[in-house]
């Protein structure tokens, strides 16, 4: 068995977010996969357990050092890149626990650029008391959010609690008390909270704190991306036509590029971004 090693949503091995992948996992129950990735230590590794149909359909499940995730986008990125090295570039589909979940291959530049099509995404208001608890976490006011942008949980394969900082700087300043966002993450089994900040009409911010995973704060995070397109259109912000940019992992070193586009008449939300082996 190898394990692979890619960052995804960059073009560059020092950048992105790190993830795991194996593509030869038949023979690993659920126990060994849990210890796997939390030997390899990132916030997702992939593994691929089963060819359903050659070349176009895999099996795939994700996991955190922690527990086992339904969904992850930059895993997902990362392991159709490995996969388009080892073959060609073109279409899989790859079966999750929370649906099947479409993926392109294409070469750009020195890299490969990899598009999810997520399940049919959804987005809600959160109830005021769990928003109270969140905002005492991150020791934020809602003086610190940005009145444009309600907060919603919003999913399209996980569950992400979305919150528009009014600031670039109150992004920045991130430190929350881990245990406490830990706790409500896990009750309402968020996997993470998106906080965001709009730049422009297409670009935003990001950071995601990922405690549930025994992770800090991710630098990319292709799940939330997705939940993100499909709340921004929920609530009539996502622009029409435009595709949106997400910028990620900057405030931690570890800069990431998401690229989500959403479509009025489709319930899904692509995603996209490169990916690339990490340096040994």
């Amino acid at each position: 068995m190898e394990i692979l090693r890619y960052s995804a949503f960059t073009d560059r091995p020092d950048g992105g977010n790190p993830a795991g992948v194996v593509l030869d996992a038949q023979e690993l129950d659920a126990a060994e996969m849990l210890r796997i990735a939390a030997e390899v230590g990132f916030s997702e590794t992939a593994f691929v357990s089963a060819t359903e149909a050659p070349g176009s359909t895999h099996r795939i499940r994700y996991f955190s050092p922690r527990a086992e995730v339904d969904f992850c986008g930059h895993a997902t990125v990362a392991t159709a890149v490995a996969l388009a090295e080892r073959t060609a570039p073109g279409t899989l589909v790859f079966e999750t626990n929370a649906g099947p979940v479409g993926v392109t291959t294409a070469a750009e530049g020195q890299a490969l650029r990899a598009t999810l099509t997520s399940v049919p995404a959804s987005s809600e208001p959160v109830a005021p008391q769990l928003l109270e608890a969140t905002l005492k976490a991150l020791d934020w006011s809602e003086d610190d959010l940005d009145p444009a942008f309600p907060a919603h949980v919003a999913f399209a394969g996980n569950h992400h609690l979305m919150l528009a900082a009014g600031s670039r700087q109150r992004l920045a300043e991130l430190d929350y008390d881990f245990a406490a966002l830990e706790a409500v993450s896990r009750d309402q089994n968020w996997t993470t909270v998106h906080l965001f900040h709009q730049q422009t009409g297409t670009l935003f911010h990001a950071r995601d704190p990922f405690p549930l995973g025994g992770v800090v704060e991710d630098p990319a995070t292709g799940a939330a991306a997705a939940a993100f397109g499909g709340y921004l259109r929920a609530i009539g912000r996502a622009p029409a036509g435009a595709p949106i940019t997400v910028l990620q992992g900057y405030d931690m070193g570890r800069p990431s590029r998401l690229t989500v586009t959403t479509d009025p008449a489709d319930p899904r939300v692509r995603v996209s971004g490169q990916a690339v082996p990490m340096l040994p």
